[in-house]
């Protein structure tokens, strides 16, 4: 081929890659913040932000396999060691659960008063800035790390709404969630009501706090009872698993599919007594 054929054959195939590039094309996703995984949010909501999930799976491990080879050595039974190896590994995750669970009651107590010190603050004309980093001062004991750390990034970037959006995943709180989201509304749109509205909210939320608390004491015997009634059996188990007689007929195959047929129900009665007394928690649909 000469050397002008090339050059041809050149400029027309670089026309049909230009022209081809210019053509219309989807339009890309916007990358948004990812979401965090549910372990994640577990964690952030029981204030251990320090831990990620993957060592708090590790954690689940270890645990269960020294509760496992424990159990193996006292009682020379495979199938007993494991289900109380399972029982092991489970407990940090229900610790945690259950710190979750108290932290969240804690900050119901304590958000009206959050919410009181920001609509005085807006009151006394403060900027909404200024008003959320004087909590880290001013506000609940519980919640001025948050704050503080709030009052530190706007200081440091000067960006209110990325402020804002790490703020809310610090809180990692429903409650938190309407708040910020309130005040992110407020700042963009402006308006002169947001101190009526904040009053408002703080007023909803004691009646509610009050409401609840009053309720989860009458609950109380509820969850007890169920935690009695799946724990005395597991209990009486490893209490008979020191005779040899036991041991045998466990480690038997029909003795094993006793002890995961009761597992299962333990489980299955755990979670409807649970699911009968539950009261209505508050979603993060803000996140």
């Amino acid at each position: 081929m000469s050397i002008p054929g090339a050059l041809l054959g050149l400029a027309v195939g670089v026309g049909l890659l230009l022209v081809w590039r210019s053509g219309p094309r989807a339009p890309r996703k916007p990358v948004g913040p990812r979401r965090s995984g549910r372990r994640h949010q577990l964690l952030s909501a029981a204030g251990l932000t320090g831990i990620n999930p993957a060592q708090l799976l590790a954690l689940q491990v270890v645990l269960g396999l020294a509760v496992a080879v424990l159990v193996l050595v006292t009682t020379s039974t495979v199938t007993i060691s494991l289900v109380f190896g399972g029982f092991g590994a489970a407990t940090p995750y229900l610790l945690v659960k259950r710190l979750a669970g108290k932290r969240r009651a804690d900050l119901r107590e304590v958000w009206p008063e959050v919410v009181d010190n920001l609509a005085s603050a807006v009151r006394a004309g403060l900027s909404l800035p200024e008003a959320l980093g004087a909590l880290a001062v001013r506000g609940p004991e519980a919640l001025r790390a948050p704050f503080g750390r709030f009052a530190a990034d706007h200081r440091a970037t000067g960006r209110f709404a990325d402020s804002l959006d790490r703020l809310k995943a610090d809180l990692a709180d429903p409650v938190g969630d309407r708040i910020v989201e309130t005040l992110r509304v407020a700042r963009e749109v402006g308006g002169s009501d947001l101190g009526r509205v904040l009053r408002t909210l703080a007023g909803f939320l004691r009646e509610d706090a009050r409401a609840r608390a009053e309720l989860e004491t009458r609950q109380g015997w509820v969850v007890q009872a169920a935690r009695l009634a799946v724990g005395a059996p597991w209990v009486v188990l490893l209490l008979l698993a020191t005779q040899q007689q036991t041991l045998a007929a466990y480690d038997s195959p029909v003795g094993t599919a006793i002890l995961v047929a009761g597992g299962v129900v333990c489980v299955a009665a755990y979670r409807l007594m649970l699911r009968i007394g539950r009261l209505p928690q508050d979603l993060r649909v803000l996140q």
